[in-house]
């Protein structure tokens, strides 16, 4: 029946994994499983570094690893996204909450909340009004400010301030404390992960007459390039277990984590300062300030930007509204775990929903059994793994195509940039501002071409709204009216295809000033719209043809009969 069809077809658009479920095939699950166990081994070094970056103990990286893994498997629409920490969402967090992880936990609710709210609302447009340089913008900047921020614990020092200019100035003025066991394991994680980067990159499908034994040696160094971080980790780590066993303590290590699972338990509501004062609920969100907008955005930004890539790439679309209630979900169900904001990764993009559970899975056996072992991680090689994963993020190719095609584009990217390193939810403010004022003066001066028949035709190049009004009777006083005689004009409105109350009044005024001077206004190619309306509003004198010839031929027999 038409109900049951209208509810199922629902209930699909809700739930994607009745989409796909129904034709999974067994024999992809061994493959999904190995990949699912891969992608588990790069959430746990990473979600330790993004906790770094977020100001929060190492454990609320993993906290925030594993729920959006068995969420987004029911509700995502994309079979390449993983959800979980990073590298922008935690310089986000960072800045917002500043390393405090209760108010974290709160902040990651309330972006659920929010994110959930637009979802049901299908606000997923909203994010058509923030432009490809002001993304570009601030990810090159976030990529700067991640990775320089690293570089302190590369050089394992301490009480470096977070504020990046104060980081620039402190890290340089105080390179002669740092420590060398640091800074030599810090740059032999920096070499071996390019390195392994560099290897898969250039490992391409073994040819068809490759024989078998080399298609296996192939597969084994993509796994290990794949599991790069992971095997960079623990290899620091047992450098740093052996040196300290023999009572050599040459290098900073992550320390005392705490142990388990996270308790299941609403996110608190209030805050206790160290001196016993009881922050409210009200006074924490004042202080989230504009974060509280920006975060809920980006996140869902980062991931739809994500998924309409893989889609693009393996011929798929995506539903902006569905990835937003996912993301939401994520974020309130994580929040009951501790977690902090969390969105897609292009580090962690695999090749199946599937994949999903599994690695979420390695995420909380880690929690549950090997929190004693990361208690000898050395900070230099978390910052390592992160200096590595924002390195692609300094994007030099799009500035280079922005200036070849519209250098005007630099200038909301700049914005963006620089003033993310002051405060990166400005920055992002700063930049959608300029691209807005820019879009509001191209709608305000629309381009308008005018040419001398005798008579003069004025040719809108876009359309015509309110903003644009007094634009357009400027340049007809100027060139037609304030002339002596006053002259004829041909209004040619091909690309005008809405029109609003304020332009038909001033449409109306330029008539009446047109008959007391003696000259005609006569409308040019109305589309049929537009027309209805004028001819609505009954205007005096109005007069309209279907093409500019004949509105010339109109405007010489005018003249001829004067």
């Amino acid at each position: 029946s038409v109900p049951h069809l209208c509810f199922c077809n629902t209930l699909k658009a809700w739930l994607p994994i009745l989409s796909w479920l129904p034709g999974y095939k067994l024999k992809w699950l061994q493959m999904d499983l190995i990949a699912g166990v891969t992608v588990g081994l790069t959430v746990v070094p990473q979600g330790l570094a993004y906790a770094e970056v977020a100001g929060l103990p190492v454990q609320y990286g993993l906290y925030s690893a594993f729920m959006g893994g068995f969420i987004y498997t029911f509700l995502g629409t994309s079979k390449d996204v993983t959800l979980g920490p990073t590298a922008i969402m935690s310089l986000l967090c960072s800045s917002v909450v500043g390393g405090q992880p209760s108010r974290a936990v709160l902040l990651c609710l309330l972006c659920g909340v929010i994110q959930a709210a637009m979802a049901l609302l299908r606000l997923g447009f909203l994010l058509d009004f923030i432009s490809y340089p002001v993304i570009k913008g601030f990810t090159c900047a976030a990529a700067v400010t991640i990775g320089f921020g690293q570089v302190k614990n590369i050089l394992g020092l301490k009480g470096v301030p977070q504020q990046f200019f104060l980081q620039v100035y402190y890290t340089f003025h105080r390179i002669p404390e740092a420590r060398i066991g640091d800074v030599v394991l810090g740059l032999l994680c920096l070499t071996l992960l390019v390195m392994l980067t560099l290897m898969k990159a250039s490992l391409g499908p073994p040819p068809n007459d490759c024989p078998p034994s080399s298609r296996v040696a192939r597969r084994m160094v993509w796994g290990i390039a794949t599991m790069r971080n992971a095997l960079v980790v623990v290899a620091a780590s047992c450098v740093a277990l052996s040196w300290d066993a023999y009572g050599h303590h040459v290098f900073t290590i992550t320390g005392n984590i705490t142990k388990g699972l996270p308790p299941f338990r609403p996110p608190p509501t209030t805050d206790t300062t160290g001196n016993g004062t009881i922050v409210s609920f009200g006074e924490i969100v004042e202080g989230f300030g504009g974060g509280l907008a920006v975060i809920p955005f980006m996140g869902l930004l980062e991931s739809i930007a994500i998924a309409k890539a893989f889609g693009n790439q393996n011929d798929y679309r995506i539903n902006a509204n569905q990835e937003l209630f996912a993301i939401g979900l994520t974020n309130i169900m994580g929040s009951f775990v501790s977690a902090y904001p969390v969105t897609g990764s292009f580090g962690r993009c695999v090749c199946s929903f599937s994949v999903c559970p599994p690695a979420g899975v390695i995420v909380l056996l880690s929690l549950a059994f090997l929190m004693p072992v990361f208690y000898y991680i050395p900070k230099a090689s978390l910052a390592a793994v992160i200096i590595c994963a924002v390195a692609p993020m300094v994007d030099f190719h799009a500035v280079a195509k922005m200036w070849r095609i519209r250098r005007l584009d630099l200038l909301p990217f700049s914005v963006t940039f620089l003033m993310s390193f002051w405060e990166v939810q400005y920055g992002i403010l700063g930049g959608i501002a300029v691209s807005g004022a820019m879009l509001l003066y191209n709608t305000a001066r629309p381009r308008v071409k005018v040419s001398d028949h005798g008579v003069l035709v004025i040719e809108l190049g876009s359309g015509l709204s309110f903003p644009a009004t007094e634009y357009l009777s400027h340049i007809i006083h100027t060139k037609a009216l304030q002339a002596s005689p006053a002259r004829s004009v041909v209004l040619d409105c091909l690309h005008v295809s809405t029109i609003d109350y304020s332009v038909v009044n001033e449409l109306k005024d330029l008539l009446r000033q047109f008959k007391l001077r003696g000259a005609v206004l006569v409308f040019s190619r109305l589309q049929p719209s537009v027309l209805r309306v004028l001819l609505a509003a009954d205007l005096p004198g109005l007069r309209h043809t279907d093409s500019v010839d004949a509105a010339l031929q109109v405007q010489m027999d005018t003249r001829l009969n004067d």
